[in-house]
């Protein structure tokens, strides 16, 4: 769906969800599907500072931070941050760590990246443009934007739309979103697929794209 068609809706509470955020098999499977579509896209080296926008728990994070030199998460849930950092504790990390950050209270990214990454984050948030012109603001020259969200699913991926602003994207709208801020070497291909029940003791394949381009 494109930025003109965003649905109205009311804000999802993450922080309910947090504590057993880790424990459906599917949610880390396709998040690790994700991050090795990402890991075979991009040539992720020990001198690259990443941004995850929207880590959640850490799930994407986590994966990509054995080949990097930093990487920071960012999001506006306290209770998925608090579980970020637990694992960060427990894992004796010195190159992770994790920031609050909330585009509805005015927050702004800060920082400089040679990569921003994003993973099933881009539908809970309503204006794109305004976030894709700062991605490209805090990327080093050259740096590059990694975006991984749903295929067009006529919002039927969430059996609760709350806090969902865009159900799934057209590849085409978002490149053109992706030309228009600036970014080259647009391309986009399939990133993961998940196959989740819709009701009616019926399932779905739902599609996620993975957006890549360079400042």
């Amino acid at each position: 769906m494109s930025e003109e068609n965003e649905i109205n809706t009311k804000k999802r509470n993450f922080d309910q969800e947090a504590a057993n955020w880790d424990q459906v098999p599917e949610r880390v499977k396709l998040a690790q599907d994700i991050a090795q579509s990402m890991i075979k896209e991009i040539t992720l080296t020990p001198d690259m500072d990443v941004l995850d926008f929207g880590c959640g728990t850490g799930l994407l994070t986590f994966a990509l931070q054995p080949f990097v030199r930093s990487i920071t998460g960012v999001d506006s849930s306290p209770g998925m941050l608090d579980v970020f950092k637990t694992k960060i504790k427990e894992q004796n990390l010195s190159n992770v760590k994790a920031n609050y950050l909330d585009l509805d209270k005015g927050d702004v990214l800060e920082g400089s990246y040679h990569l921003i990454v994003s993973s099933m984050t881009l539908h809970h948030v309503k204006n794109i443009s305004p976030l894709l012109k700062q991605f490209y603001s805090i990327l080093f020259p050259s740096g590059q934007l990694a975006i991984a969200d749903l295929d067009l699913d006529d919002g039927k991926f969430h059996s609760n739309n709350d806090g969902v602003f865009h159900f799934g994207f057209e590849r085409k709208d978002l490149h053109r979103m992706f030309i228009e801020t600036g970014f080259r070497d647009v391309r986009h291909q399939a990133a993961a697929q998940v196959e989740k029940p819709i009701g009616g003791g019926q399932t779905r394949l739902f599609t996620m794209l993975l957006m890549c381009g360079r400042k």
